[in-house]
């Protein structure tokens, strides 16, 4: 079983058959699909699910309550930085949805700026995506990063100025490419390579407090959080671990060999020393 991020354009209601004989599939094959919650090609996948009783579904929503869930499938909700429910409050939603498929499948109507940088999300992850263009009716199948980035620099001015206007400083990174090149968005230059900030006293303390609780969980989960602050791709050039694996790893319910925790401690400049317990301070 796979899990599988759709999402596509607001402007799309009805669904192409292509898209529909996809679905089918997915369903007949039992893999796992994760959508938002969005008006549009959102609310339109739903529809389609729910008509045909499917139940392996999970609804991403930022923040407390989805718009829609035609399904009253299981929802799981994101807490997003932006306090006010602008682009990047929804799309803390699609970041997670592409950090936790597998496989992503796009509908595109030919102009949002969002679907495309869904693709590039799921490239960030090193995902494998398909994107299904309905004004052309043509099908792209994405499986490395200078794709994306071709197709996004083959687009139309508006669109990646559009793109230009709502993606992260990491996503124009990204795009970029992993050496300091020309951007595909608007010529400047670009690099992968300056150093994350040290951690900050909060960081130290949050992991520090993690530590003294013992419990596995939290401590991973405070070692995710802070990794994905300091930058996964940096994570993975200095630990020489995959970036994809390393989302898995360090996510809620993640296993990671020591040595794997080691090397992201060290990656994020940080280090452990050994003491004595303080047994009368457990005792008390």
């Amino acid at each position: 079983m796979k899990t599988i991020f759709i999402g596509g354009s607001r402007e799309i209601s009805r669904l192409p058959q292509e898209i529909k004989e996809r679905l089918d599939t997915m369903m007949a094959q039992g893999h796992h699909v994760i959508l938002g919650d969005a008006n549009g090609a959102d609310k339109a996948v739903q529809k389609y699910l729910a008509d045909h009783a499917y139940r392996n579904v999970t609804l991403f929503c930022s923040g407390d309550r989805p718009r829609n869930n035609v399904g009253d499938w299981m929802i799981r909700n994101v807490i997003a930085e932006s306090k006010t429910k602008d682009y990047q409050f929804y799309a803390a939603k699609d970041r997670e949805m592409a950090r936790e498929a597998d496989f992503g499948l796009m509908i595109w109507d030919g102009k949002s700026p969002g679907t495309l940088l869904n693709l590039l999300r799921l490239s960030q992850a090193e995902k494998i995506a398909v994107l299904y263009n309905i004004p052309t009716k043509d099908v792209v199948n994405f499986k490395m990063a200078d794709q994306i980035r071709r197709y996004i620099a083959s687009c139309d001015a508006p669109v990646r100025a559009d793109i230009e206007k709502r993606a992260t400083p990491a996503e124009k990174m990204f795009l970029a490419g992993e050496a300091a090149q020309p951007s595909l968005l608007d010529g400047a230059t670009v690099s992968d390579t300056t150093p994350p900030k040290p951690l900050d006293a909060r960081s130290i303390d949050a992991l520090n407090k993690a530590f003294h609780t013992g419990n596995v969980a939290r401590i991973i989960e405070t070692l995710g959080a802070l990794a994905r602050e300091q930058g996964m791709s940096h994570v993975a050039r200095e630990t020489g671990l995959a970036r994809e694996g390393l989302y898995r790893s360090l996510d809620s319910g993640g296993n990671p060999e020591f040595a794997t925790v080691m090397k992201v401690l060290s990656s994020i400049g940080v280090t452990l020393d050994a003491r004595p317990t303080d047994k009368e301070a457990i005792d008390r």
